[in-house]
Parts: C-alpha cells; structure tokens; sequence
C-alpha cells in the first residue's frame, strides 16, 4: 500500500506541475532573471523595414478572401514592401477565382486542382517567396492592425529565428464554450510571454508566426502541426522563437465542444507525431533551456500526465476502498471524492451543452476532460495511421 499511495503523490505531482507548477516555476525563474540580467533592448535600427510576405495555405475559403485580403491591406506597414501569396491546392468553390480579382493589389495565387493537403501546399508554395521574412496565417483569421509591424520588429534581434503571434477567440454573446476556450487561450498566452522572457516559446501558433525565410526547411507531407515542426526546427538551430501577444489573429470560437474535440484530437495526433520527429529535443544536455521548455510546456500535456489522470483515479478509489470511503478524515478520501465531483460535473457539462443549455463553471471541467480525452483519441489515430493531413476544419460559431 505504501508502494500506491508513493505513485500516487508522484502522478498528482506531475499532473500539477503540467498545468499549475510550470508556470508558478517559469514565474520564479524569470523574477530571478530580471534581478541579474538586464531586460533586453527594444532598440530597433532605423529604417528597419524589410519586404515580407503574407503565405496564406486556403481550401475553399470562398467565404472568408475578401475580409481576408482587405484586412490584410489595411495591417499598417509599407504597402509596396507586402506581397501575398495564396495557395489554393484542391479549392472547388471559386476561391482561386476570387483571389484573382485582387492581383494588381499584391495579391499572387497559385492554384493546383490537386488536393495534397496544407504540408504540400506550404513546400509548393515557398517557391515564390522572395522576402527575407514570411508570414503564415489561416484565412479565416482576421490579424491585429499592427501585426506585421510587431512581427517585423522582433527580428531586428539576428538571433531571432521565429515569431508568433497570438490566437485571440472572438466571444459573441459570452458563450460558454467560447469563453472557456478563450480562457484557456488567456493562459497559454501569459506562459508563452514568460517562456520566450526565460529563452525561446516552444512552438508557434499556426494562426499567425513567421520565420526567416532562409531558415525555411520542406517538411514531410504528412505532417499534423506544421507549425510546431517548422518553428522547433529553426529553434534547434540556435534560434529562439519570440512572442508577441500584441500581433493577434482573431478567429470565432468553435461551435460546439463536440467541433472543439475535432479539432483538438487533430493537434493530440500531431503533438504526438511532433514528439517522435522532434526526438533529440528532449537531449537537456543539448539543447538547455529550450529542451527543459519543450518537455515541460509540450510533451508531458501529450504523454504522461492524460494517462496519470486515468492511473491516478484507479489508485485513489484502490487506497480508499481499502481506508474506507466516508473516512473523511483520511486525504486520500478528499482526493477520490474531489475527483468523482470533477468528473460528475464534466459529465452534467456535457448532457447540458447537448440540450444548448450553457453554463461556463461546469464547461471548465468539460473542456479539461475533452482536452485530456482528445489525447488518447488522437494517439489511437497516430498509432493507426487513419489521421489525414488534408484540411479538416472544425466548424466555428458565427
């Protein structure tokens, strides 16, 4: 019994650690920082402009290009040192046709009836970028004014290899799902702000980052999180990759949680995948900082602690079957009871979000449980090949 109750602390200690612990540790750490190492200079050479290009990857985006490219030539930087590049692989739905409309604005597109996937579309596509800067974002996101321009100032650091940007969820009406991912979105933001403060962000969002073009390397075609690979392999070149939450790209929440698993069994299979093909970044002994970052804030999230949450449960009703279920004098009563009441209202979450009733105190443990059950989905998918890498969006609320 003692040998359960040892693995016990340890499980909920890691479980902790992964959602609370990391960031209270990356607090301290940046608290002891700032008292030995001066803030970095803000400092930005002058005339430090440079021609970039806007790389959006579209499937049938029809609905969204005019927003798309008016929004886009409105961000505040030189207009004639933007280029945007749109590649339509496989779009049936005018969308290539659309984006024609706008060729004399900046606007280039390049259209194979083929659909090979977003990975292949982005290999093609580099081919035609000629600044020494690009910028991936989706387009159905609509980007911050002063995106470009934020984006563009971090890499006056040479050191700079990657930039993100910042996924902001559009709330209409203070939907519950919506504010539950927004939440959870508030808090990713604040531990990507602190991680790139101690050294480098460990993966970009998708949504909007950038890269040094030269640094560029062609991915395999059946990746899952392109955005993952391409910015952790620029940082395992001695690059760091920055954050900065003002460059945002604002997309509607997803419709339902039922879309939200979708999509989050999607990234499950692809953080899994990144895992694997990112291997030697979980050598501390080389990669430092970076590889410390990486374990902490990734890999535990899509490995160990899902399947700790599961032991955990079944060592806490072993040890309290065994002390008594009412001993509420014991804490690993609390623990077992505190659990059984998590999961119960996760459960209520999910019967109430089927009746369209919403409550937001009980889509947080909801949303936890999708989040942690959409791993073990997405490893079965990994595991059985049956992921495709050819866009599947979730479908998000109006």
């Amino acid at each position: 019994m003692l040998t359960l109750k040892i693995i016990f602390w340890i499980l909920l200690f890691i479980i902790f650690y992964t959602y609370i612990g990391y960031g209270i540790l990356l607090y301290i750490l940046l608290r002891i920082k700032r008292l030995y190492k001066k803030p970095k200079s803000d400092f930005i050479p002058e005339n430090y402009e440079p021609d970039v290009t806007l790389f959006v990857a579209a499937y049938n985006e029809k609905d969204y290009v005019d927003e798309k490219v008016a929004n886009s030539l409105s961000l505040e930087y030189p207009k004639e040192k933007i280029k945007q590049v749109w590649i339509t692989d496989g779009s049936n739905d005018g969308t290539p046709e659309l984006l024609r409309k706008y060729s004399d604005q900046g606007v280039e597109v390049y259209h194979e009836d083929a659909r090979g996937g977003k990975i292949g579309a982005m290999n093609r596509g580099m081919e035609f970028v000629k600044s020494p800067i690009v910028i991936f974002s989706d387009g159905n996101t609509t980007l911050g004014k002063e995106s470009i321009r934020r984006i563009v100032n971090l890499f006056a650091d040479p050191k700079v290899g990657c930039v993100s940007g910042e996924k902001r969820i559009f709330q209409k009406d203070k939907d519950a799902a919506a504010g539950t991912e927004g939440i959870y979105w508030k808090y990713e933001s604040t531990l990507k702000k602190w991680d790139a403060e101690l050294y480098s962000v460990v993966g970009a969002a998708g949504e909007l980052f950038a890269i040094r073009t030269e640094l560029f390397q062609h991915i395999e075609n059946d990746t899952l999180l392109d955005d993952m690979i391409i910015s952790l392999r620029v940082a395992m070149r001695g690059y760091t990759i920055q954050y900065d939450p003002e460059a945002y790209a604002i997309e509607t929440a997803s419709a339902n949680v039922k879309e939200e698993l979708k999509r989050k069994v999607r990234i499950s299979a692809g953080g899994i995948q990144s895992i694997i093909r990112l291997l030697p970044l979980l050598n501390i002994f080389k990669y430092g900082w970076l590889s410390f970052q990486f374990i902490s804030h990734r890999v535990l999230r899509w490995t160990i602690t899902p399947f700790a949450l599961a032991i955990i449960l079944i060592l806490n009703s072993y040890i309290t079957f065994s002390e008594g279920f009412f001993n509420f004098a014991g804490i690993f009563t609390f623990f077992f009871w505190g659990q059984i009441l998590f999961y119960v209202a996760a459960l209520l979450g999910w019967f109430l979000e089927n009746k369209q009733i919403k409550i937001k105190i009980l889509f947080i443990p909801y949303y936890f449980f999708i989040m942690n059950l959409s791993v073990f989905m997405g490893l079965n998918r990994y595991i059985k090949g049956n992921q495709s890498v050819k866009w599947e969006r979730a479908k998000r609320g109006k």
